[in-house]
């Protein structure tokens, strides 16, 4: 039962965004010079651009998995791929390394990707095998080292930011937690960890009408608020900057992958969400399974913030 403090949305907020499904849709990100949303289909390797005013969505295949994404100052876009951080010109389909892989791409691969205000990109690992808890969180400034970060993370997600920048969000999502890290705006360095939210694991055997979910990727509103997919558990849901739950919103598919905030007003809230290994009576019943969701929502998010580049506003 939830408290009555806590405000419930519903599945038919939600509207198809992009007709066309991804296998695994992840890490949308609102190119605001571009007015165009750009996300990723990581098993199906490929990098999505959608432009609503157009209805145009424009796609790039590799011969790898692209996980995460960034628009860059000096154009184009960052990618994390498993093949390492690369500068991908969509003109031209070319890309130029930036660093190699720091792991073993036989058994790693980097995930969720962000950018702080600061321009530095923040990029976690999804460890394959799962046990033991060994991947872990890099950060690439410009022209610099990729620095590890942190570790004993087995699937990194959940990049997130206050509004002061002193608090980054990341989350583990097998361990279904979400941590707040005391963060030097400045420097990036990272400082105490805590636990800012925690969520029930799923029981061998568990029917998924009972499953909350475990968390996956995160977007930051105007408010400081935490806006997390909660991934099988066919919901997002809204944190308050202290963690406490603020509103749910179900949704028409089982497993919500990342949302970001959109639009000239950035008050759509785009969803990626995944149909890879579901079952087929699942996807039978949720046909917008795959799809880039979307709703409009009354707090706006913030502007994406750029590899290289100074967030101003």
């Amino acid at each position: 039962m939830l408290s009555p403090r806590v405000r419930e949305g519903h599945a038919s907020d939600w509207q198809v965004a992009v007709p066309t499904a991804a296998l695994l849709g992840e890490s949308p990100v609102w190119h605001a010079a571009e007015q165009a949303l750009y996300y990723c289909d990581i098993p199906g390797r490929r990098l999505h651009r959608w432009s609503p005013a157009a209805q145009l969505l424009d796609t790039w295949a590799f011969d790898t998995e692209v996980a995460s994404c960034a628009p860059a100052v000096q154009g184009g876009m960052l990618l994390a791929m498993r093949d390492g951080l690369w500068l991908f010109d969509p003109s031209t389909a070319s890309r130029t390394l930036v660093n190699p892989p720091p792991y073993d791409p036989a058994h790693e691969r980097f995930n969720d990707g962000k950018c702080d205000a600061h321009g530095r990109f923040w990029v976690g690992t999804l460890y394959e095998p799962r046990e033991p808890a060994l991947a872990a969180m890099y950060c690439q400034t410009v022209g610099g080292p990729l620095r590890r970060m942190a570790e004993g993370i087995t699937v990194s997600n959940g990049l997130g930011w206050s509004l002061d920048g002193r608090t980054q969000y990341s989350s583990d999502t097998k361990a279904h937690v979400i941590y707040a890290h005391d963060t030097d705006p400045a420097s990036g360095e990272l400082g105490a960890r805590r636990v800012f939210a925690s969520f029930p694991l799923k029981q061998p055997g568990q029917d998924l009408a009972t499953y909350g979910g475990r968390p996956d990727g995160a977007a930051v509103d105007a408010e400081g608020c935490y806006w997390v997919a909660m991934f099988e558990g066919q919901r997002v849901l809204r944190l308050s900057p202290e963690g406490e739950l603020l509103s749910v919103w179900p949704l028409p598919v089982r497993c919500p992958t990342m949302p970001c905030f959109g639009g000239a007003d950035l008050q759509t809230l785009y969803l990626t969400t995944s149909r890879e290994n579901r079952p087929e009576a699942e996807l039978a019943a949720q046909p917008m399974a795959g799809h880039v969701l979307s709703m409009r929502v009354s707090v706006p998010g913030r502007l994406s913030r750029s590899y290289g580049g100074i967030q101003t506003s």
